[in-house]
């Protein structure tokens, strides 16, 4: 976050003695260069905040509404709760944190943001990554909000809000599809072992060297989910599409691609005379701490459950001074699948849920001198064999 949400921060902690709305929002206004945007929300170009005043231990006013925090949603937006008697407090209120909206918005939906977040709907506890929404974590925790859309909070919000039944089911897979899905442990073995796998490696580093320079500049980018899709646009876009994307880094969420292979999974698929591979291109910032969403558990069961696919991941590693280094790897690499962490948070009720994988573990294997794809088959039958019984 920039210098200037930590310096707000501390002073809303080292002010957690006022005991008034209007001395909070004074105390603030003179620090820094607040705009008001309505009746009780103030931004500057690095982050919102709402004040709130409450006279229980309970915190269950009346935030800020859904289409309103829509619109600062992008940078770190906090709710202060000035309590009579008590120490103040102060929660990141951004779509990540919150569980969803007030009971009067039945009508929300995806197409019809309605409702407003109550004190009660922000999430205090954020047990996937074993956090909790308090300011000594609040620079990770903003890093974990970049790293999804606004419709991906949108989605789980309506869904929370509403009760509505799932919209998105789990897979089924048919005879065939379960045969092909236990065979995918062998077919990524071989495909690991074969001519076939030097290629793509050589493909997709070569990308990476034709773009080097362009992507330390994308490695600046603030949005965790910005600057990821644009590193992969960079490696798998053609010359001219690289041009028009670094031409203004400023609004370059809005020319970003939306990959939309046939099953959803990968952003880079090449054929091969032996399989059909799905390859997610995948940064890891080697001096932050992340653990990135790895894959949709439904749509990756679908997709091992063709009778050719294969699915690789590949990790471009960056430090101060430009790629550092990067790593071809399948989904069944030993290292990789046993530290995947599976949880239901982004995804409907009604799917398997989405893998996360750990971020240390990635940098581990962007630090080997010599990276070799460790596949257990038997071991990945049965990681499989458990997704399908979620």
């Amino acid at each position: 976050m920039n210098s200037s949400v930590n310096d707000f921060v501390s002073l809303v902690v080292n002010n957690h003695a006022i005991d008034t709305k209007d001395e909070m929002i004074a105390a603030v206004c003179r620090n820094f260069p607040m705009v008001k945007d309505g009746r009780a929300l103030y931004h500057t170009d690095y982050f919102a905040v709402v004040f709130c005043y409450t006279k229980n231990t309970a915190f269950s006013n009346v935030v800020i509404s859904l289409s309103k925090l829509e619109k600062y949603d992008g940078i770190p937006c906090f709710v202060v709760v000035v309590r009579r008697g008590l120490d103040n407090l102060i929660y990141m209120i951004n779509t990540t944190f919150i569980d969803k909206v007030s009971h009067s918005s039945q009508s929300l939906r995806i197409d019809n943001i309605r409702g407003s977040v109550l004190g009660s709907n922000i999430r205090k506890q954020l047990p996937e990554i074993d956090r909790v929404n308090s300011p000594e974590f609040f620079d990770e925790l903003f890093s974990y909000h970049q790293g999804f859309t606004w419709i991906e909070n949108l989605e789980r919000i309506v869904e929370r809000t509403n009760n509505i039944r799932p919209v998105k089911a789990k897979t089924e897979l048919n005879h065939s599809e379960y045969m092909n899905l236990l065979d995918a442990p062998r077919r990524a073995s071989s495909f690991v072992g074969s001519d076939d796998y030097v290629m793509l490696l050589d493909d997709l580093r070569r990308r990476c060297e034709d773009v080097k320079d362009a992507i330390l500049v994308a490695s600046h980018v603030d949005n965790v989910n910005v600057r990821g899709r644009l590193i992969e646009a960079l490696i798998t876009s053609d010359p001219e599409e690289r041009t028009g994307l670094l031409k203004d880094l400023s609004d370059v969420e809005h020319m970003l691609p939306v990959y939309d292979t046939e099953n959803g999974l990968g952003d880079y698929v090449r054929r091969f005379e032996s399989a059909d591979t799905y390859t997610d291109i995948k940064t890891k910032i080697l001096y932050l701490d992340s653990n990135p969403k790895a894959y949709n558990v439904d749509k990756f069961l679908k997709c091992m459950g063709e009778e050719r696919s294969v699915f690789m991941f590949f990790f471009v590693g960056i430090d101060d001074s430009g790629i550092m280094n990067t790593v071809l790897s399948s989904v069944f690499h030993d290292q990789l699948m046993k530290t995947t962490i599976l949880q239901h948070h982004w995804a409907g009720r009604g799917t398997r849920g989405v893998a996360q994988f750990n971020g240390k573990v990635i940098n581990e294997m962007l630090s080997e001198r010599d990276f070799r794809n460790n596949i257990d088959e038997d071991s990945s039958r049965s990681y499989l064999e458990n997704l399908l019984k979620r």
